[in-house]
């Protein structure tokens, strides 16, 4: 029974092992970004408001 026992925490700390290992793998190490993202520029023509006179 005693070896059984035995066998049974080591089998559970592969595991744990394991698992720990595939979580830290997944969240820290590939969760960086390949390249840096650049903001789109935005075409076209874009009116400028002038909020200090009022309307015509």
């Amino acid at each position: 029974m005693e070896t059984f026992l035995e066998f049974l925490r080591e089998a559970l700390k592969g595991i744990v092992r394991e698992v720990s290992a595939y979580f830290f793998r997944k969240n820290i190490l590939e969760n960086k970004k390949t390249t840096l993202r650049r903001r789109k520029k935005k075409g076209g023509f874009h009116k400028k408001i002038k909020l200090c006179q009022p309307p015509p």
